[in-house]
């Protein structure tokens, strides 16, 4: 693909796609919306990749949502109609597009307004130790809606609602984000793009099928019933299990470590 307003590198199972416009902080624009969707797609069905990291370019913003500069104007007078309008967020994140692969989204710097339909589709998140994270909406007239509701998913009530009422007049770190549960692992600045390599390569090193059944089974079950949850366990434990994946996860059980297993 030729991509204007990201990055894409593969290699050795994992993809990194990087938003990269940081001159306007990864904002991101009608081109950044239909190039990520194309990315999702694209890695739907390829078999090489088994694992994905999000991040942005430079070290101020992962994503500070929608490029403001195309919020349409006529005779210098914004114009909105709620029976035409199309969220601009919707075709952005891999979930919306289908895509079930494992994504690991790399913060390093400011993530705000809409880059939660980004963060609110990955499957976790990692940030630098200087990264913030807020939503601006309603200090500029907006109603926050989407951007919360999907963070509502990983944030405790209190904390999104928060988030929302506080507008652009509070941060929220990356060690809060780490205490709530929001992100998984706060590192220094330096280290993030190779930790969260370091993870995706983890990933992308065991079985696909039985990856992608524990990923789709666990995002259902923030859903679906219990009774629900365990008909469809039973349906993606039977499409990825086989003689061979068992055969296989044994040669692993008995291999002798050569390493101990990472501690957090």
């Amino acid at each position: 693909m030729d991509l204007e307003t990201l990055t894409f590198e593969e290699g050795d199972g994992i993809a990194v796609v990087t938003l990269n416009r940081p001159e306007v902080h990864n904002a991101f624009n009608t081109t950044m919306q239909e190039e990520l969707r194309q990315v999702w797609h694209s890695l739907r069905t390829n078999e090489a990749v088994r694992a994905v990291v999000l991040t942005g370019a430079g070290q101020r913003a992962f994503c500070t949502g929608i490029d403001r500069s195309e919020v349409p104007v006529e005779e210098g007078e914004y114009t909105f109609d709620p029976f035409t309008y199309e969220d601009p967020g919707r075709t952005i994140g891999p979930r919306s597009q289908g895509l079930w692969k494992p994504v690991i989204a790399a913060v390093n710097g400011m993530a705000c307004g809409g880059a939660f339909y980004l963060l609110g589709e990955v499957d976790f998140i990692i940030a630098a130790d200087h990264a913030t994270f807020f939503d601006p909406h309603v200090t500029y007239g907006m109603p926050a809606v989407f951007e919360p509701a999907l963070m509502a998913r990983r944030m405790p009530f209190g904390e999104v609602m928060r988030m929302t009422l506080m507008g652009n007049h509070e941060r929220i770190s990356a060690r809060r984000a780490e205490a709530i549960g929001m992100i998984t692992q706060v590192v220094p600045g330096p280290e993030l793009d190779a930790t969260a390599r370091d993870i995706a390569a983890t990933i992308a090193s065991q079985p696909p099928a039985a990856v992608q059944a524990s990923l789709r089974t666990v995002w259902a079950s923030r859903e679906l019933a219990t009774n629900q949850l365990v008909d469809l366990g039973n349906i993606f434990l039977n499409l990825s299990m086989s003689a061979e994946a068992l055969r296989g996860g044994q040669e692993v059980f008995a291999r002798t470590r050569t390493t101990p297993p990472t501690i957090r």
